[in-house]
C-alpha cells in the first residue's frame, strides 16, 4: 500500500507540472477570446495554443469502451494532452457538475489516464476542475 501511494504521488507531481502548463494555454485561451463562444471554437483555439506552447495533443478520438473484454463502444474525448490528461470543456453559464465529472471520470476509466481536466468558459472567467481517479 504504501508503495502505491508513493508511486501516485510522484506521478501527481509530473502530471501537476503538465497541468500546471495546461492551465496557462486555457487561461491564454479566455484571456484572447473571453466569453461566449462555442465549445468548438474554444476547442480550436486551446489546440493550437497548446501547439504553440510545445504540447502534443488530440481532439475528438475514438477510444473504446471495452466490457470484460469486449468492445461495447467508443467515446471521444475533447482534447487528450500528451497522452496523460483529458481535457472536457464546456462553454456554459449554468454547468452540471456532478453530470460532467461523472463524465470525465468514466473517461478516465475507460482510457487507463489517470488525470482529468474540466474547462469551462464562462463568465466571468475560465473554470478548471482538476480529477485524480
Amino acid at each position: 500500500m504504501p508503495q502505491k501511494t508513493q508511486k501516485n504521488t510522484e506521478t501527481d507531481f509530473i502530471d501537476k507540472e503538465l497541468s500546471y502548463k495546461v492551465r496557462g494555454c486555457v487561461f491564454e485561451v479566455y484571456r484572447q477570446l473571453g466569453n461566449g463562444f462555442l465549445e468548438s471554437v474554444y476547442e480550436k483555439a486551446l489546440m493550437h495554443e497548446l501547439s504553440l506552447q510545445g504540447l502534443q495533443a488530440e481532439r475528438q478520438i475514438k477510444i473504446p469502451v471495452v466490457y470484460k473484454n469486449v468492445s461495447v463502444g467508443t467515446f471521444s474525448p475533447d482534447i487528450i494532452v500528451e497522452n496523460k490528461i483529458i481535457l472536457e470543456l464546456k462553454a456554459q453559464a449554468n454547468l452540471n457538475i456532478p453530470i460532467c465529472k461523472a463524465q470525465l471520470l468514466n473517461y478516465l476509466k475507460a482510457s487507463d489516464m489517470k488525470i482529468g481536466l474540466l474547462i469551462n468558459f464562462t463568465y466571468p472567467k475560465a473554470i478548471i476542475e482538476r480529477f485524480i481517479l
